[in-house]
C-alpha cells in the first residue's frame, strides 16, 4: 500500500484529502468516529450535507453502509437521488449523510477526555485508587448533588468522570485534592448509614480520611487518621 499523492485529491477544510482518508494509506481501516468526521468534512467541503458516490472510496462507501445499519448514516433513497441528480446536473447513483444522532455522537466524542493514567498528582493532591464498589458509591453521591445539604466538593465530579480504570488491577485511579478526598469520605459515610461500611473503612485505612462523629461534641466532621 502507498500514500495517495496529494496533488490528485481535493484538500478539505479539516486538512484531509478526499479519498485519501486524512493521509491514511488506501485501504487502511478507519474508526467509526473517523468515518463520521470524514463524511461531515466532505459534506462541508461540498456545501451540503450529502456526500456523493465519487467523493469517497469504495471502502468508505462500504463503511458508510455499515454505519447506516447502526443508525449513524442515512443512505439516500430513490427520491433523494432524483433530487440530487437535478441539483448536480448529472445522475447521482449513491449518496449518504450523517443522521442527527451521528452529529451528536461527534459532539460527544470531541468532548470526551482520554485520561492519562500516568498523571502525577499536584503538590496539594494525592493519587487515589478505588475499587469498583467505591466508585459506584461516588457516582451515586454525585447524582444526588441537587438534593444534598452538604454538596460534593468542587471538581470532584470532573475527577470521577475522567478517572482511569486499570483493568489488570480492577481499580479506578484519579488525583484528588484534600477537599475532594474529604468529600469522597463523606459519600462513603452516607453509604455506610444504610449499607456496607466496607467502602468507608477501606478508604480510611488506605488514605487516612474518614467522616465520623467527634467524641467531644457528637457532631459529624471529617478527620485525618494519619
Amino acid at each position: 500500500m502507498r500514500f495517495c499523492p496529494p496533488a490528485a485529491f481535493q484538500r478539505l477544510p479539516s486538512g484531509r484529502w478526499l479519498r485519501c482518508e486524512g493521509g491514511r494509506r488506501m485501504g487502511e481501516k478507519m474508526s467509526r468516529v473517523e468515518l463520521l468526521e470524514m463524511l461531515r468534512d466532505v459534506g462541508t467541503a461540498r456545501g451540503q450535507a450529502w456526500v456523493l458516490f465519487d467523493d469517497v472510496s469504495a471502502g468508505q462507501r462500504q463503511a458508510a453502509e455499515a454505519a447506516a445499519r447502526r443508525g449513524l448514516v442515512e443512505v439516500a433513497g430513490q427520491e433523494a437521488l432524483e433530487e440530487l441528480s437535478v441539483h448536480e446536473g448529472r445522475t447521482v447513483e449513491w449518496a449518504a449523510r450523517l443522521t442527527p444522532e451521528a452529529h451528536d455522537a461527534l459532539v460527544y466524542a470531541q468532548t470526551t477526555v482520554v485520561p492519562n493514567p500516568w498523571a502525577e498528582p499536584a503538590q496539594s493532591e494525592r493519587l487515589v485508587e478505588l475499587r469498583p464498589s467505591q466508585m459506584d458509591v461516588l457516582r451515586r453521591y454525585l447524582s444526588l448533588t441537587q438534593q444534598l445539604r452538604v454538596p460534593p466538593a468542587a471538581g470532584l465530579a470532573e475527577r470521577v468522570r475522567t478517572a482511569y480504570f486499570d483493568r489488570s488491577r480492577s481499580r479506578w485511579i484519579m488525583c484528588l485534592s484534600e477537599e475532594q478526598a474529604t468529600s469522597a469520605a463523606y459519600a462513603f459515610f452516607l453509604h455506610s448509614v444504610h449499607g456496607s461500611v466496607a467502602e468507608a473503612n477501606r478508604f480510611a485505612r488506605e488514605y487516612g480520611t474518614v467522616y465520623r462523629a467527634d467524641t467531644s461534641t457528637g457532631r459529624l466532621q471529617p478527620a485525618r487518621l494519619r
